[in-house]
């Protein structure tokens, strides 16, 4: 058995995201298709007292086709802000002094080349919450075929019995073509996460995991991402 989850790289994605790593054996970036303006890749959502903040990464966007991996930052003033929103709207949270170091360990990453950017971030947080899924790139499988039929062709050289994806797919992906090659579709369910204590009120799932490691620490963290993001009391 083998299960097999592939998707883009995202900015200090939510808690989800690791869910969905920790949830399959192999788990693919894939960022050799479009980049998507006003989407993850770039950006995402921490809590301050107002609600919700956007952390959003500059980048340079020359064309509709441009692919992520050829997506380049447009300056590193955004390292220094970032580490300042999120150190004014946590200081006061339950573990920031065990996360803020680690949070600024995050930012040491030298590359103009925002997938760069997003792989090493993600890879340290899977680091720190011990998650010990294989990862690796869409790139080294050198996939052939049409949207669907690269999937596909990623879970055959994988040797994938189940593909996990997560329900947004539901638009466009036709399961027909994993059937026909014995490979079933699992799919992601991200209604049911319990809530836990977050500093700003009121609570808000669609935030970064940097919410969910300043509120519950390290230890819960993992233990709430190994339990598919529920039984956190």
């Amino acid at each position: 058995m083998c299960r097999v989850a592939i998707l883009q790289s995202n900015y200090i994605p939510w808690k989800g995201y690791f869910d969905l790593i920790n949830s399959v054996d192999i788990f693919v970036f894939y960022d050799e298709v479009q980049f998507t303006k006003n989407d993850w890749r770039n950006r995402n959502i921490i809590k301050n007292s107002n609600g919700i903040q956007w952390l959003t990464i500059p980048v340079f966007h020359h064309h509709l086709d441009q692919k992520i991996q050829d997506t380049k930052i447009a300056n590193k003033i955004w390292i220094r802000k970032h580490l300042q929103s999120i150190q004014l709207n946590y200081k006061k949270s339950n573990f920031y002094s065990e996360i803020f170091p680690f949070i600024e360990n995050l930012y040491q990453i030298d590359s103009e080349y925002l997938s760069i950017i997003n792989q090493s971030v993600v890879q340290k947080i899977n680091q720190l919450l011990k998650i010990e899924t294989r990862i690796i790139n869409s790139t080294e499988l050198k996939l052939e075929g049409n949207k669907i039929e690269r999937l596909v062709d990623a879970c055959k050289k994988l040797n994938a019995t189940t593909y996990v994806s997560g329900p947004r797919a539901k638009e466009y992906l036709d399961e027909t073509q994993f059937n026909q090659n014995r490979i079933q579709v699992e799919w992601k369910d991200y209604t049911k996460y319990d809530s836990y204590l977050q500093l700003h009120q009121p609570f808000s799932h669609n935030v970064s995991i940097v919410d969910t490691l300043m509120n519950l620490g390290i230890e819960k963290t993992k233990h709430y991402i190994k339990n598919g993001c529920r039984n956190i009391n």
